[in-house]
């Protein structure tokens, strides 16, 4: 069931998020682990230093302003109310729930956990580590880090809705993963629905008992059971939870797409008695043809453009500048350099003359003679002003400034 394994070389599938977080090919975790299995993996190569430290946590801590619900802290298993780390921001700041650093150090003294939450928001190279792994997966992804004092354990046995890599960062921390209670939940089946089993399977031999030091990393599928212990050090790692798409998505958009049928919108009869089942019965027989019919008759290009939607909008694309975007976009010419934002999803088509491009959100229908142009300068590979293919230079000038203004494109240096 599970495996440990030393970092790989290369292969043709190049994937450098998910390379970060593996020590196998992109190919073979896809195919031998991915949903399916745990996979630990010791000192990989490139560690993650770059993306948090324990100085950096500092500086989140008591610089950056943090207000709930970025910080979580617990001890002995349970979460603690927000006021006993938080407080006023004081002249200027009319918030009541800004990060305390006193209390949080108090706390963390006295054997508590910090949670830092949705780190993938605020913290730039957090922010670009998780677009590009979003990018890579083809699911959404969050990042929170764990700090847990010496010799503490944050939380008791449990099992997550999502996937989960854990990146260890400073200190050591004992892991103990089981294999799950309920396999493959979902986000509504959290653990505590199965709080009796969870603990009782927590008391059996570990599937993995493993300590985790600087660089090394575990992959859990959802539902596997797992807690750690911090060792003798402060001990922090990042987990990066990936909300997995499952052919339950794919349920929940052939439902909500099903509601534009008028035989599945009819009225149940006035004065039914709905816990008679006698009642029920005719209405749910028809119910369940019609919906069949709806089923089969929906295109697969509907249901992608509702997943796609939850995709698009469940991860970011690169931040950009508000007023260095503003003034590339009116000073945009000839020579001028530029290249699609990165982690940015995006679907182009030509429909008739005109070339449809879609972005989250967003929808630009374009001339069709500037299908070619869009097509390089969606490549993400710098593009200059002046040089893009089959169209003038005032008219690449005119899509440039459009792009720029809808945050597609990014200026860029040579």
């Amino acid at each position: 069931m599970t495996a440990v394994v030393p970092p790989a070389g290369r292969s043709s599938t190049d994937r450098p998020a998910v390379r970060r977080c593996v020590g196998v090919e992109p190919d073979e975790f896809a195919a031998r682990y991915w949903g399916a299995r745990p996979l630990l993996t010791p000192s990989l190569p490139k560690g993650f230093d770059d993306l948090l430290t324990l100085d950096d946590v500092d500086e989140l801590l008591s610089r950056r302003g943090l207000r709930t619900p970025f910080l979580r802290v617990a001890k002995n298993g349970a979460v603690m109310s927000s006021d006993q780390f938080t407080r006023g921001g004081g002249v200027g700041a009319e918030i009541t729930d800004q990060v305390a650093d006193d209390k949080v150090a108090r706390l963390f003294d006295d054997g508590a956990t910090v949670v830092l939450q949705g780190l993938h928001r605020l913290w730039p190279p957090l922010v670009e580590f998780a677009g590009q792994l979003g990018v890579d997966l083809g699911h959404p992804v969050q990042i929170n880090a764990y700090i847990t004092p010496p010799s503490s354990q944050g939380f008791s046995a449990h099992y997550d809705v999502h996937d989960v890599f854990v990146l260890q960062v400073a200190g050591q921390k004992c892991w103990r993963i089981h294999p799950p209670v309920h396999q493959d939940p979902l986000r509504s089946q959290t653990w505590d629905q199965h709080e009796a089993a969870v603990a009782e399977r927590a008391r059996d031999t570990p599937l993995i008992e493993e300590t985790l030091n600087p660089g090394d990393a575990l992959y859990l599928p959802r539902g596997y059971l797992h807690s750690a212990t911090a060792l003798g050090e402060v001990s922090a790692h990042l987990t990066v939870g990936v909300h997995v798409l499952t052919r339950y998505t794919l349920v929940e958009a052939l439902l909500a797409l099903a509601g534009r049928d008028t035989d599945l919108r009819t009225t149940l009869p006035l004065g039914i008695d709905a816990a008679d089942p006698d009642q029920v019965a005719p209405h749910l027989a028809a119910t369940v043809e019609a919906l069949g019919r709806v089923l089969r008759e929906t295109p697969a290009a509907e249901v992608a453009r509702r997943v796609r939607d939850r995709v698009w909008h469940g991860t970011r694309p690169e931040p950009l500048s508000p007023l260095a975007q503003a003034a590339a976009v009116r000073s945009a010419a000839t020579g001028s350099v530029v290249r699609k934002r990165t982690g940015l999803r995006h679907r182009l088509w030509t429909d008739g003359d005109r070339v449809i491009l879609e972005v989250p959100g967003d929808e630009l229908s374009l001339p069709a003679s500037t299908g070619p142009a869009l097509r390089a300068l969606l490549s993400g590979d710098p593009k200059v002003v002046g040089e893009l293919p089959d169209i003038s230079a005032a008219d690449q000038g005119v899509l440039v400034r459009r792009l720029l203004r809808e945050g597609i494109l990014v200026p860029c240096d040579r």
